[in-house]
């Protein structure tokens, strides 16, 4: 048996079943109608994004952070695992029962409890659905930026946990960038706040940002005070086609470190050009190898110029062609490529391995030639796009897990990705997190002393190790 076989035996030894006597208690603690313990009702929880079935033993719907409070304490006396869940929409099993347990749902938490135009603040809820605070706050003009793909199911609270982001990264950063304060519930049952109201305070360790990507591994967030920013008037959207990945990679690398920068950045490798001739109805030049889609927003007044100052930085590195910028309501035509691709990559593979790498934007051709290598060596279809005016680019391999041979090859491929990423002075996730599915190559990132450094605080925080099991550390 392998080293994370016997880990995980270790974990499931030192973990109870849930029990007859468990469930009477938590009864007492919760109505029993937020108590899912019939296999159809937990099955709902039982899936996220990466196709992988873990069913809990019962999930909680909880609805207050003095209801986690007393689960968590059940949970501790009776060295139960717990499973924080929002939505589900993660891509590596962060939100999975991996070792069976209790899922901890905080759907219901679903209020935003406050939005404060003039400080730029909204307090919500973890169950609150970003797509919907994107709504809510429409009327006041202001947007959270976190904007990851899923944003339209996607909850807050998971958006925490991961440390999310999309597009949007390469201008306004990630989830960490747009909080203030948090409250939240530690292992024990102790409710703790960090943070505040202002954009400044210095006081004390960052328990903020310690928390945020944490992955539920350390608490369960109850309640969180994000920070908002203007909503640009205007956008405008441009797409340029270069007949090499390296051009499009010099030319993504000029518009960040000159002049004002986009603020979306999306590539797609001529792989991706090549699914898009044969299956969509996108038309693409024959020699074009890689596409840069771009946005850039702001005033009405300016964003023209932006524009304008993004098509010359561009033209230095010849691309074969190039629209001319569009306002929001032609996104749609402009962006085809990029709204036609997920729909084809379902079509063709059963199922696709989809890893969030980064690398310093500089070295973005060096990784899409590497990648290349790999599927041809081991013989597997790799597809790569994503947002590379932060170098974070989502590698996609094509499998069918009927297919024992192909499904063999995944391991060596995803040594090789992560060793080659790590050469490039990149990272293994740029957006998605580790989750349970990338937690045996952390310490290839992070080294051992650093790796022992977070198991200890992990401890501090969860001496009995009951949340979330068998995600971040291998």
């Amino acid at each position: 048996m392998n080293t994370h076989a016997n880990q995980n035996r270790v974990l499931e030894t030192r973990f109870a079943p849930i029990s007859t006597a468990f469930l009477e208690r938590l009864a007492q603690v919760v109505d029993p109608s937020q108590i899912l313990s019939n296999p159809a009702q937990r099955e709902a929880y039982a899936w996220d994004n990466t196709g992988i079935r873990a069913l809990p033993e019962c999930t909680v719907l909880v609805e207050s952070a003095e209801q986690v409070a007393e689960v968590l304490i059940l949970c501790n006396e009776f060295m139960i695992p717990v499973v924080p869940r929002g939505a589900g929409t993660g891509n590596v099993g962060g939100a999975l029962a991996c070792h069976g347990g209790l899922v901890l749902s905080t759907q219901r938490m679903n209020k935003i409890i406050e939005i404060a135009a003039d400080d730029r603040l909204a307090v919500v809820e973890p169950g609150v659905v970003n797509g919907d605070l994107q709504q809510a706050l429409l009327a006041s003009g202001l947007f959270w930026p976190p904007d990851p793909s899923s944003a339209k199911s996607c909850t807050i609270g998971g958006n925490l946990a991961m440390c999310s982001a999309g597009p949007g990264a390469v201008r306004y950063g990630v989830t960490r960038d747009w909080l203030v304060g948090l409250t939240a519930v530690l292992a024990d049952g102790s409710i703790i706040k960090t943070g505040g109201r202002t954009s400044k305070g210095v006081v004390g360790y960052d328990l903020t940002r310690l928390l945020v990507g944490s992955e539920g591994t350390l608490a369960v967030v109850t309640q969180a005070t994000l920070k908002l920013a203007p909503k640009p008037e205007a956008r405008r959207l441009i797409r340029a086609v270069f007949s090499s990945v390296e051009g499009a990679a010099k030319a993504v690398a000029k518009l960040m470190a000159t002049g004002s920068p986009p603020s979306a950045v999306e590539f797609l490798d001529g792989a991706s050009l090549n699914l898009l001739r044969q299956e969509s109805s996108v038309v693409i030049p024959e020699q074009a190898c890689a596409m840069l889609l771009l946005e850039v927003a702001g005033d009405e007044s300016d964003v023209e110029q932006q524009a304008q100052s993004v098509i010359r930085r561009i033209a230095e590195f010849s691309p074969i062609e190039q629209t001319e910028p569009v306002s929001s309501s032609d996104a749609e035509e402009v962006w085809a490529a990029r709204y036609a691709l997920s729909p084809i990559l379902k079509k063709l593979a059963p199922k696709r391995v989809n890893e969030d790498v980064v690398v310093p934007v500089s070295k973005l051709s060096e990784l899409i030639s590497g990648v290349e290598a790999i599927g041809a060596d081991l013989n597997i279809p790799i597809i790569n796009f994503g947002h590379a005016g932060n170098g974070n680019i989502h590698v996609n391999f094509l499998v069918d897990p009927e297919d024992d041979i192909i499904m063999g090859q995944i391991k060596p491929a995803l040594d090789r990705l992560f060793k080659l990423v790590l050469k490039l002075d990149g990272s293994l996730s740029g957006e998605h997190g580790v989750g349970m599915q990338k937690s045996e190559y952390i310490e290839w990132e992070l080294g051992g002393d650093s790796l022992q450094l977070q198991r200890r605080i992990k401890a501090v925080f969860d001496p009995n190790g009951i949340m979330n099991p068998g995600k971040i550390f291998p």
